[in-house]
This record gives C-alpha cells, structure tokens and sequence, in this order.
C-alpha cells in the first residue's frame, strides 16, 4: 500500500494549544492585555509526496478572524461568537523544490520585525506577504509589507479559540512564476488544478485568558 503524504510539526500535536513561543502576541496584563510573543515559525515536515511532484506550497491561516474590528481589542467590550469569521494568512511559501522535505525551527521567522520581513525569493522558495501586512496599515511604527512568518495573535477580548491551519501542497507544476506580491488567497486560487495531494497540521491559540485553548 503507497503511503500517504503527511506533515509533521513536533512543537504540538495536531488540535492541541499552540506554545506562545510560536505565537506573534502573548496575554499580558490586566491593564496591558497583549504582549509581544517569541514569534518563530515552526520545524515543518512532509513525507511520501506523490510520483509527479514538482514543487510544494506552505499555506498557514487562520478561518476564526472577526469580520468586523469594530469591538476587536476594546476594554469593556467582547467580540461575540456569532460574529461571521473570514481568513487570515499568517505564512505563505511557494515554489519550494521538490527536493526538499522540510524546513526548520526559525527559517521562517525569529522574532516581531516592525515593518515587516521581505517578500520574494529566498533559500527556501517564493514567500509572499502575509495578512499582518494589511494589519498594520496606517500604523506608523509597524506599518509595512509582512512576508515569511508572523504567528498568532487573535484578538484579546475574543470569545471563541482560533483553529491555525499549516497546510502543505504538493503540486505538478515546478513554479507559479511570481515574485512575492501575492497573497495566501491568490496561492489557493492559483493552485487549483495542479494539486497532487495535501497535508494539514492543525493548532489553537487563544489571548482570552478565559478561553480554553
């Protein structure tokens, strides 16, 4: 029987809590709720890709994101579980070669870079900007374009636990042929049809302090 491709991330097992150490923010204080965090990214392996692969694609989002900030992160305020939720990307990598299985602790991300971490191409494959980069907008010490990895961060005051999907694709086609100016939502799209398989490792996280993650 062929085996199937698999992922494996060590640091926690599949749906258990994310350590803060891979996370972008920490609970703080009462009277400071966030705290900045260690912020890197994860040892990340894959095995038993497909015959036919030409390159892999790293995917990490985050479907539990508010809908609306209008109650995000206010003292005295809740945001509602019933809030509708969307996507948010947190790493995105590309055109990694077919010859790699892996990549490790902190080749993503060691540390909060204010301002960001470059875009485009690097050691490991294509990287694109990830969704802190519309995050931070306007924010004149964090502002800028965010690329490689920027872990968890949900908002402190949310009322439900945030689901962190790291998804690995191998696909038939060896490069999208892009530079770094894209998204996690353009990744998905551009994908489609060139899936050969894929892995998902799945890990919660939670700032609420009275929210089990």
């Amino acid at each position: 029987m062929e085996k199937q491709f698999s992922i494996q991330i060590d640091a926690w097992a599949h749906g258990a809590a994310i350590p803060a150490r891979f996370a972008f923010g920490r609970p703080g204080t009462e009277d400071s709720p966030f705290a900045p965090s260690d912020n890197v990214s994860p040892a990340v392996r894959w095995s038993n890709a497909p015959a036919g692969t030409r390159s892999f694609a790293i995917v990490c989002h985050d479907p539990d994101v508010p809908s609306s900030g209008e109650d995000v992160n206010q003292k005295g305020k809740v945001v509602p579980a019933d809030l509708p939720r969307v996507n948010f990307f947190h790493w995105i990598l590309i055109d990694i070669p077919a010859d790699v299985s892996g990549l490790d602790e902190g080749a993503a991300s060691r540390g909060i870079t204010p301002r960001g971490k470059s875009v485009g191409r690097n050691e490991h494959g294509v990287t694109g900007k990830n969704d802190y980069t519309g995050w931070f907008a306007g924010d004149p010490e964090m502002e800028g374009i965010y690329g490689g990895y920027d872990g968890p961060c949900p908002p402190w005051n949310d009322s439900i636990v945030h689901h962190y999907h790291f998804e690995v694709f191998a696909l038939d086609i060896e490069t999208l042929g892009w530079q770094g100016d894209f998204t996690g939502q353009d990744v998905l799209e551009a994908i489609e049809g060139h899936i050969l398989a894929k892995a998902s490792h799945m890990g919660t996280y939670s700032m609420n302090p009275t929210v089990d993650s």
